[in-house]
């Protein structure tokens, strides 16, 4: 596994280094900004996008940004599980008391905790958590970009950029749980780089307990820490990262299985809610047959592009020589994408946290001149709001 520790430039005769004393104050603020900055201005257009389109479909906005899922997450935050409104069913409009325990408790845990300290609002609280959680998740994706073979600060950010227009990049300013996940993997991955175990650990464990995407997460760090105790690195600290890793997300599942009574109760409960299994990609492959055959919607032949694309990039990953956990981790998120049953519509939403397939679009742009870069990134940004303010209003099934 290459480390970067530090990146000396973006492009030849173009420093990265933060700004002197004498750029002043406010130089370094903005430069200490600029993730957030770039990743603000990203969601930005795709809320006045969606603003638009909710508009002319006679939607309200506020509305479009808690559908779904996000109901579901708040409803947890506000009551608990044994609590959650009789009105939320799951795919099949049935109902057990069971069925809350199919979302993970990180999320509305923590929307429960602001909601407490600020006194806000349900709904204001989940956006807030969103919210902050996108701009953790930017600064760690400016990092990221920076410690890979190749990279920088600009790439780093254009990483940023690219991620907050990612094809469902919607979500991120919804009450869903993507934002919270992916800021918690970012790190990790960014620590597993510094060979910081203890912290790559940790914000696996914490990972766990967001999304069952932490599966992919946790293989990349466990193996990671395997092949570091096997060299003989880093004396105990790997040992620390393979017992924290998996605290998350085998506790929680641990919890369903009390309450189920059984040790697969999650995945019953998925199953029964949702048909969603791991069938190996044969339900994926006969969705992508259909829609390439009949192109029944925009969304659907969207979600298939995005799919064939995802393939594409892991592919380029490797052949660019991204480190191996990078790719490892995206790898695992598209095998449990593609290769379970379940809605097709949620597809390119679940791909959300395979962000390190954008690694190598990022470092290769940033050689190229800042201005065929810039436009790139508009036109995806762009197009992004558009499929995602689509998805929120003239389509009116789940995603």
């Amino acid at each position: 596994m290459t480390v970067r520790e530090t990146s000396e430039t973006d492009a030849p005769g173009v420093s990265t280094a933060p700004p002197t004393s004498e750029c002043g104050g406010a130089a370094r603020v903005l430069h200490g900004a600029a993730p957030s900055l770039v990743w603000l201005a990203v969601r930005l257009v795709g809320l006045l996008v969606l603003q638009w389109l909710s508009a002319v479909n006679g939607e309200r906005l506020r509305g479009r940004l808690v559908l779904w899922d996000g109901q579901w997450l708040l409803n947890i935050a506000g009551n608990g599980y044994d609590r959650v409104s009789p009105s939320l069913v799951d795919a099949f409009g049935r109902r057990t008391p069971e069925t809350p325990l199919a979302f993970f408790p990180g999320y509305p845990l923590l929307v429960g905790l602001t909601r407490f300290v600020t006194g806000t609002g349900l709904v204001t609280a989940g956006l807030l958590v969103s919210l902050v959680a996108g701009l953790v998740l930017a600064h760690g994706l400016t990092r990221l970009g920076s410690l890979v073979p190749g990279g920088s600060r600009r790439a780093g950010l254009l990483l940023t950029a690219l991620v907050a227009a990612a094809p469902m990049g919607v979500v991120w300013s919804m009450t869903y749980s993507e934002g919270l996940f992916c800021a918690c993997a970012v790190w990790a991955l960014v620590a597993l780089l510094r060979r910081d175990w203890v912290l790559a650990g940790w914000c696996t464990a914490l990972a766990g307990v967001v999304r069952p995407t932490a599966a992919a997460l946790l293989a990349a760090v466990g193996l990671a820490a395997l092949v570091a105790v096997l060299r003989r690195r880093d004396a105990w600290r790997p040992w620390a990262a393979a017992l924290l890793a998996p605290i998350g997300l085998l506790g929680y599942l641990w919890f369903v299985a009390s309450r189920t009574g059984s040790p697969l109760g999650w995945f019953a409960l998925q199953r029964r809610g949702w048909n969603s299994k791991f069938d190996g990609g044969a339900a994926t492959l006969r969705f992508t047959a259909d829609v390439l055959a009949t192109g029944r919607s925009v969304l659907e032949v969207g979600t298939v592009v995005v799919l064939a694309g995802s393939i594409l990039l892991l592919l380029l990953c490797v052949r660019r020589g991204m480190p191996w956990p990078l790719w490892l981790y995206a790898a695992g998120v598209i095998i449990m994408d593609l290769g379970a049953n379940g809605l097709m519509n949620s597809k390119a939403r679940l791909l959300l946290p395979a962000f390190t397939l954008l690694v190598p679009v990022a470092v290769t742009l940033s050689r190229r001149r800042p201005t065929h870069a810039l436009a790139l990134v508009a036109a995806v940004t762009l197009a992004s709001a558009w499929f995602g303010g689509y998805a929120l209003t003239a389509w009116h099934y789940a995603i």
